[in-house]
């Protein structure tokens, strides 16, 4: 799957999807209400729905759960990296007004590294057999991390920030929505660049895990490819919609930890172990259910 026409089509669309998001629908900055956010958010996963029927009705059935496997797991990680975003946010007071419009950079900057990484794990898996087993031992590393972590995170106190105060004139105060702006015939940067360069790189770790859990259900890049970047694209509209119950959802971390573990085990298994697809489908969708009807059953410890 993933002829060169499937390919320009594909990237045609999300490119025609962004330049009118980003030159039509919101050319001026604005804070997203939860109509607007459950509006787009709607209208990507029913995309999303409608992409994975093409899949079935063209190429099969194995394709298409392929796509709705990989969509689903990189949909919940996503959901995860929500949370990451609204302490970002927190820490670095980020008016709403400017949050979208980071939002969107951010979002661009994830889809072009997404796709350098995945053309390099296609690569790695296609010519080193040995390289699956790798990704799949990261895997199982990074799902046992992900359970036990409880640390809390400080982005205004990273080597990011460090390095833009130490290399760039980075004024105080934001200045709306511009990431350079010109005093005294100096160029300096704004805070808002600051914050852009945390979410570019918290997105690069975060991909780290996700994109090797989708080639543990397929070894198609254009699958691999297109359950990602859908997924990424209507994660801005559900950050507004979710932003006020997300830290909410206490085991997501858990349940994500489970899945990462699985979809290593798996990689590792093969081909001794093989798993059916619709059978990894069902143990992704049901771990994550069951980390989010405990998230809403379990009340929290209250705090002394």
């Amino acid at each position: 799957m993933g002829t060169p026409l499937q390919w320009i089509v594909f990237n045609a669309f999300i490119l025609l999807a962004i330049v009118l998001d980003l030159r039509v629908f919101h050319r001026h900055p604005h804070k997203v209400g939860l109509r607007e956010a459950a509006i787009v958010s709607f209208c990507w996963i029913a995309i999303s729905v409608l992409f994975g029927l093409g899949v079935f009705y063209f190429h099969g059935k194995q394709p298409a759960l392929e796509f709705f496997t990989g969509y689903l797991i990189e949909k919940a990680l996503s959901v995860d990296n929500l949370f990451l975003f609204l302490v970002i946010f927190r820490a670095f007071a980020v008016e709403d007004l400017l949050q979208h419009r980071l939002l969107e950079w951010g979002v661009l900057g994830a889809l072009v590294m997404r796709g350098v990484m995945i053309g390099v794990g296609a690569e790695l898996i296609e010519h080193f057999s040995w390289a699956l087993y790798v990704l799949g031992a990261f895997l199982v590393y990074a799902g046992i991390r992900l359970f036990f972590k409880k640390e809390e995170a400080h982005p205004e106190k990273g080597r990011i920030v460090g390095f833009a105060n130490r290399h760039l004139r980075v004024m105080r105060e934001y200045q709306d929505d511009k990431f350079f702006v010109r005093k005294g015939g100096r160029i300096f940067a704004t805070p808002l660049l600051v914050v852009l360069m945390v979410i570019e790189l918290t997105d690069v770790t975060l991909a780290v895990d996700s994109i090797p859990a989708v080639f543990g259900i397929t070894r198609d890049p254009f699958i691999v490819y297109t359950s990602n970047v859908l997924a990424i694209l209507g994660l801005r509209a559900l950050y507004f919609l979710l932003a006020g119950i997300i830290d909410r959802v206490r085991f997501l971390d858990e349940g994500l930890a489970v899945v990462l573990v699985f979809i290593g085990g798996k990689m590792i298994g093969e081909p001794r172990v093989r798993i059916p697809v619709d059978t990894s489908l069902l143990v992704v969708g049901g771990v994550l259910l069951v980390a989010l009807l405990a998230s809403v059953l379990i009340p929290a410890k209250k705090k002394v």
